[in-house]
């Protein structure tokens, strides 16, 4: 179950405790993530706004002062960390143009509420990473930025909307990041190039200053709420950097339960409704779950307690396009009713509590993040195209049932890597995601931990 790992350097909290130790200074570490980048980014095109300059001089000041201790009321778990944020969360004086060439002249005016958690936390921001137009792909590459390609293979895509912030760690650029998933956007880049993701549950991380630049731009404008489905979610490569970034990016008090995995009650999926797994996913998938088997672990392979996952994918993805468009016009011209996004509403709410039902008898669910390995590169859209499913193509859209699983009943989502595939001649990585209850994200991440401490030893 091995998987090759692209680099071994340290994580955040591996960094942030040299750090505190006093063998290496937040300058030093700024500069090392910095030094990565000139070496590898030319190839994985992973950076689509640098900050250096500005990090360098938060490092430097960072250095006039101790780092507090741990237990302290002022102590910052992050304190020198360099790290990204995806492209289209505003950093104050930075560029923010979702891949589109006609805004890039948006500098936003202050920084997102995450990023000021992040600041305050005490990591240092190096810069922006790399997303499709419009956030809108599993691919990332726009006519700004450019193209990322998946450190694995640079024939394939990192995934996205969030693929330039699997890729920059993935690759050790930096140490951990903070994406956006409303169709997979941080599960499938995770799954893509072999790291950790978590999907929260929605309402967790706030999402004020991660606005549209057609619409941040505008005089006075001023986001009063986070969009339907969509949520921010952390990108890392293990399970106490996921664990860490997610509880300083929430506003609400998570659960936390401390029951071993091996008298946890789990249930697995591969297959769904219109939406068959490539043998390069359901291979490894097979693999890791017997052998959580062979370790004890109970697993059953179905429920009634499951809804009715073909009418919860097409809600989902009615729901997914209205929130996507802002209510503008489907491409057949029709344009949903405000009775149309009530009746949505209702339905989602029917089936969180379904899935709120099932969570009463299974504590976890387990289930690939997406029907394929990293996809080649397209020239176009994915979702405009199709996708190659056990040698046939199908409809790249149908993939987005994986993600509309855990997204359309607001549930969280941690993405793990299992191992690894071979997809269309490629040897690539695999994941696998953990689904919990709403507001057990420390749960769901506690629980991949363990799943990957029996898979990987």
């Amino acid at each position: 179950m091995a998987y090759p790992k692209l680099t071994d350097k340290p994580g955040a909290l591996e960094t942030a405790a040299a750090i505190r130790a006093g063998e290496l200074t937040p300058h030093e570490a700024v500069d090392a993530a910095i030094v990565r980048i000139g070496k590898l980014d030319s190839a994985i095109n992973a950076l689509a706004v640098p900050d250096f300059e500005r990090a360098y001089a938060a490092a430097r000041a960072m250095e006039k002062q101790a780092a507090p201790p741990e237990g302290s009321p002022d102590f910052q778990p992050l304190f020198g960390v360099p790290m990204t944020v995806k492209e289209s969360f505003d950093v104050e004086g930075l560029q923010s143009c979702w891949g589109h060439e006609h805004l890039t002249d948006y500098v936003a005016p202050r920084d997102s509420e995450l990023v000021r958690r992040l600041k305050a936390a005490g990591a240092i921001i190096i810069g922006k990473t790399n997303v499709p137009v419009d956030l809108s792909d599993w691919q990332s590459f726009n006519p700004v930025y450019g193209r990322s390609t998946n450190p694995h293979n640079a024939e394939r895509s990192p995934g996205g909307s969030s693929g330039g912030s699997a890729a920059a760690v993935a690759s050790g650029m930096v140490p951990c990041e903070y994406g956006t998933d409303i169709g997979g956007s941080v599960r499938v880049p995770a799954h893509f190039c072999g790291i950790w993701g978590h999907k929260t549950s929605w309402g967790l991380v706030s999402k004020s200053g991660h606005d549209h630049p057609q619409m941040a731009r505008r005089e006075g404008f001023v986001a009063a709420h986070d969009g339907a489905l969509s949520i921010a979610g952390p990108l890392a490569r293990n399970a106490a950097d996921l664990a860490l970034l997610t509880e300083l990016g929430g506003s609400v008090p998570l659960r936390r339960n401390t029951k071993n995995l091996n008298d946890c009650r789990i249930l697995a999926l591969k297959k769904f409704p219109d939406s068959p797994v490539d043998a390069s996913v359901l291979e490894p998938t097979e693999a890791a779950l017997e052998q959580l088997a062979r370790s004890g672990i109970k697993i059953d392979r179905s429920s009634g307690l499951l809804p009715d996952l073909a009418q919860q994918q097409a809600e989902y993805l009615r729901m997914l396009n209205i929130a996507m468009a802002r209510g503008a016009p489907s491409p057949d011209g029709k344009r949903a009713s405000a009775s149309d996004w009530f009746d949505l509403l209702d339905a989602q709410a029917a089936n969180e509590f379904q899935w709120a039902q099932l969570f009463e008898e299974y504590d976890f669910v387990l289930a690939p993040p997406a029907p394929v390995l990293a996809i080649p590169h397209l020239d176009g859209s994915v979702f405009n195209s199709t996708i190659r499913v056990n040698g046939k193509d199908m409809p790249a859209g149908a993939g987005l049932t994986w993600a509309g699983l855990a997204t359309f009943p607001n549930l969280p989502a941690t993405v793990l890597p299992i191992g690894h595939g071979t997809y269309e001649g490629a040897k690539l990585p695999c994941g696998m995601q953990v689904m919990g209850p709403r507001w057990s994200d420390l749960d769901c991440i506690a629980a991949a931990d363990a799943i990957a401490a029996i898979l990987h030893g």
